[in-house]
């Protein structure tokens, strides 16, 4: 397959253009490498070319990265010793890359040859690296291209050149967001930053101009120049000292110290500045390749990438036709079904939001006009994007503009009698082979179905609020859910560019079954005279976003005594959280219903900002002479989550550990560093955390008992992943 082809025009312009077979979006494959090295080479060798574009045959994108599996090629190469293979294949990656950069300069019997990149649209990892390389770089004014390196966050830093090059184009303090936080900006913003040179509606025809009249300055990169100053000034300068000192604080403060490729990127970043740029790339590679020999960062790359783009793609689809939603309804225009129309009206989709008034449909309609208009300001989109998305949705209180709608999508208030009610009377309006879904983060989806003549046509979507910023979306099948709906869900959660995990019907499904326990560990710890401050620390430095009890303040603790209740009920004599509930009922007769209401586990001020925790915690629940072990508070807080995974996983709520993985990251957020659960079992290795799960259970309770498949796995050394069979089931 041909990944580049070459064109030279007659004047003298070689167009060397990348266009990966069968894909939407150029990938750098190992065959890419090659042929583009030897396109350089043709064109830098022909006295016919006087200057080389670089862009893409794809219509709106250059680039999105780099294909894992040239990584996997290189892992291979090294047999029981991967990383000399892998140092090896980074540097001639770096090879090439140098290749465009110097243009022929090294050669003295010729002279250097202009090279220009020619964005079409979205650039990202390699895709930028390539440009980062070019001698100038041309954006088309697209607004939604997104351009930048994202590799961060995938548990990875830029390790072909772009590292090294933003570094020294911009400066380590002005470079620090595009790197250590993967910030991807639009055409006009990266220009701004420094990171593009022009932006044109035809950048092709501009690199070309370009190139015809460049001159022997143009060609030359600031490194390369003789007197080249690092911009901020590099680690010995005064100002730049201050730049690492205070990137090092930043990067230890946001990571909490528990992602190697933060820690790794940071090394390369000072190392690289204290010596010349050839050898700054090496030192980039051999950081590279040792965070790509971190267990960490291959279970972030596993989970947040290759899962993640199978579950994208319909890893678990039925088997059953297109499911191409038309035109959606959603019931109840609250925070919720106003986030679900907002997305669904960009996604292209006309929605019909239906509330008991016009006036309150229309408020929910207002709140994609809103967001268009903070999307408007900052440049995110145009009026034009606002006018289309609004016109898509109509708001009513008419359950007869309901008709044609193929899905329906339910967002009322959790009770199921009200869901009930209104799934009746959608359901005497919508089209008969319409599918129904209800929005719900815990009620049971097969007694939900009974209101429904057709339960087959029936299904649960589980939305994270708030809708727009989240990307998991859960989908649940209730015991007579049929194949279609959840289909048809799946493509409607694809079609929103959304993230989706199915899981089959349970009490609080598959997210919420695994958050809770979190919450309530962290509040039994307050319970037993546990700090406060060490349950929320604990939780970070282990790589939770937030800590348990400041989550259940965000979440609401009247919430929280209203779930406490209801399993209460539902559960009996068998219910296991009492101390739990004495905190939290305890805080609810207080008045201390969390951030919404100003007060909760921590204090806030009149804006709602938290200022600490709530000192009069300790009067109720004074901490104890002795604290516990920092390792043992967290591995309270990380085994409660990951053990609710595997019995989700036995009970069949769960059928593949992908699904388990990227759920849990994307969901709420379980420690990004270590995969997800599975993963972090895996690393831990299923002996060790059976032997874990022993000690605690023995000091703390039967929460804690070890799952019986755990434990057939630790009498044989396997992993989760190692049972994984062809991407389809969990366990073999």
């Amino acid at each position: 397959m041909t990944d580049f082809t070459l064109q030279t025009d007659t004047d003298g312009v070689a167009l060397i253009t990348w266009n990966t077979p069968g894909k939407s979006m150029n990938v750098m494959r190992l065959e890419g490498l090659a042929q583009l090295s030897q396109m350089i080479d043709a064109a830098l060798a022909d006295d016919a070319v006087r200057g080389i574009v670089l862009t893409s045959g794809k219509p709106d994108s250059f680039a999105g990265g780099m294909d894992l599996n040239v990584i996997a090629r290189m892992r291979q190469d090294g047999g029981d010793d991967p990383a000399p293979a892998i140092l090896d294949g980074l540097m001639r990656i770096h090879a090439i890359l140098r290749k465009i950069e110097r243009a022929g300069m090294d050669d003295r019997n010729k002279g250097g040859k202009p090279v220009a990149c020619a964005l079409p649209g979205t650039a990202l990892g390699i895709g930028f690296e390539i440009a980062l390389a070019c001698h100038r770089i041309f954006a088309a004014d697209a607004p939604k291209a997104k351009i930048g390196l994202p590799e961060i966050k995938v548990g990875i830093f830029p390790g072909a050149g772009g590292t090294t090059r933003l570094v020294r184009k911009l400066g380590a303090m002005a470079a620090a967001p595009f790197l250590l936080e993967g910030k991807l900006s639009a055409p006009r913003e990266a220009q701004a930053a420094g990171l593009i040179d022009e932006v044109c509606d035809d950048p092709v025809a501009a690199a070309r101009a370009w190139v015809l009249g460049a001159t022997s300055a143009d060609i030359v990169k600031p490194w390369d120049a003789k007197g080249y100053k690092m911009p901020g000034g590099a680690p010995y300068h005064p100002a730049g000292f201050m730049t690492f000192v205070g990137a090092s604080a930043m990067v230890n403060g946001k990571t909490k110290g528990v992602y190697p490729a933060a820690r790794a990127m940071l090394s390369a970043i000072y190392e690289g500045a204290l010596v010349p740029f050839d050898t700054a790339l090496k030192i980039e590679a051999r950081w590279f390749t040792s965070v790509l020999l971190d267990p960490s960062s291959s279970a972030m790359i596993r989970s947040l990438f290759v899962s993640k783009e199978a579950l994208e793609k319909g890893a678990n689809r039925p088997d059953t036709g297109p499911q191409h939603v038309d035109k959606l309804g959603v019931i109840g225009a609250g925070m919720m079904g106003a986030g679900i129309a907002l997305v669904a009206a960009m996604a292209g989709i006309e929605v019909v939001l239906l509330d008991q008034s016009p006036e309150v449909a229309q408020k929910g309609r207002a709140y994609t006009e809103r967001y268009m208009d903070k999307g408007i300001a900052r440049r995110k989109t145009t009026p034009e994007g606002k006018e289309a998305a609004l016109s898509r949705i109509t708001a009513t209180d008419d359950y007869a503009a309901l008709s044609g709608c193929d899905l329906i999508v339910e967002a009322v208030f959790e009770d199921p009698g009200i869901k009930a009610e209104v799934t009746q009377k959608v359901l005497k309006h919508a089209p008969d082979d319409c599918i129904f879904a209800t929005n719900t983060s815990s009620l049971p989806i097969s007694q939900l179905a009974k209101a429904s003549p057709r339960p087959d046509l029936f299904i649960g979507i589980h939305f994270f609020s708030p809708v727009e910023k989240m990307s998991l979306v859960e989908i649940i099948k209730g015991q007579e859910t049929g194949d279609r709906a959840t289909a048809k869900a799946l493509d409607f959660v694809r079609q929103i560019r959304k993230t989706p995990i199915v899981v089959n019907d349970a009490r609080f499904f598959y997210a919420n079954r695994c958050i809770i326990p979190y919450i309530n560990e962290g509040i039994r710890m307050v319970s037993e005279g546990v700090s406060p401050a060490l349950i929320e620390n604990a939780a970070k430095l282990a790589g939770m976003p937030v800590g348990p009890l400041q989550l259940v303040d965000e979440t609401s603790i009247d919430l929280g005594a209203r779930i406490a209740r209801a399993t209460r009920a539902a559960m009996g004599a068998a219910y296991p959280d009492g101390a739990v509930d004495e905190v939290i009922f305890w805080l609810e007769d207080q008045g201390r219903l969390g951030r919404k209401a100003g007060a909760g586990f921590y204090a806030y001020d009149e804006k709602g900002k938290r200022t600490g925790l709530w000192r009069g915690l300790a009067l109720r629940y004074p901490a104890a002479t002795t604290q516990p072990a920092l390792i043992d508070v967290q591995h309270r807080l990380l085994f409660v989550q990951a053990l609710e995974a595997v019995r989700a996983l036995e009970d069949g709520v769960l059928t593949d550990i992908r699904e388990g993985d990227v759920g849990a990251i994307l969901g709420w957020g379980f420690a990004p560093w270590s995969g997800g659960p599975f993963s972090w079992l895996d690393m831990l290795g299923s002996a060790c955390a059976a032997r874990r799960c022993d000690a605690l259970a023995a000091a703390y309770g039967p929460r804690f008992a070890c799952p019986q498949l755990l434990r057939e796995m630790a009498a044989s050394a396997e992993g989760f992943y190692d049972r994984l069979d062809t991407g389809n089931t969990a366990v073999a």
